[in-house]
């Protein structure tokens, strides 16, 4: 059943998410096809090298400052963000679920379930069984005041304004984060 719904949500948002990279070779309908030709392997760690998996941009209520995670395995600066999980139920939980577990925000002022963006990204040895990741990012509001708690996959927690991101950040985070903001002010300033 979850195989379905992701691939009727990535169907559903054509026309509506891109990648944040305008020189991207790869589309929605990319995601589509890896989904349906894939199968449950498309989704689950360990059963392919290419698979879908959900992140998560945290920013302040004003949108100038983003939370992000030092991923001790990338050994960069990232949004939060994972594989999926059977108990997720859709896209946007996960990504809910990831930005939790690796902030340990007990909860989010504002979220957006439609996608800011689409990103393909070569992993490094790191990864066992990982290659790809196909991911589907996603946009929250958090008190910039509300406790944050260093998860096991990372070696730190900070704010960073959002025109001055941290050196040490994945080369596709910055067009990312700036694809996430213009999200974030289309969506939440309604």
């Amino acid at each position: 059943m979850f195989h379905d719904d992701v691939l009727t949500a990535l169907k559903s948002w054509r026309g509506l998410v891109a990648p944040a990279d305008p020189d991207a070779s790869y589309t929605l309908d990319d995601y589509v096809r890896l989904v349906r030709e894939g199968g449950e392997a498309a989704l689950w760690k360990g059963l392919a090298e290419r698979h879908v998996t959900s992140s998560l941009f945290v920013f302040s209520p004003d949108l100038s400052e983003i939370l992000l995670d030092f991923h001790k395995k990338a050994g960069m600066w990232l949004q939060f963000g994972g594989h999926l999980e059977r108990a997720d139920g859709s896209l946007p939980a996960a990504a809910l679920r990831e930005g939790t577990e690796e902030s340990g925000l007990a909860g989010f002022v504002a979220f957006s379930d439609v996608p800011s963006d689409i990103d393909v990204h070569a992993l490094g040895g790191g990864f066992s069984g990982c290659r790809e990741h196909w991911d589907v990012g996603f946009v929250a509001i958090a008190d910039r005041d509300a406790v944050v708690q260093v998860s096991d996959e990372s070696e730190r927690l900070g704010w960073f304004p959002v025109d001055a991101l941290p050196d040490g950040g994945a080369g596709n985070m910055y067009p990312r984060v700036q694809a996430a903001l213009r999200h974030a002010r289309e969506v939440f300033a309604r």
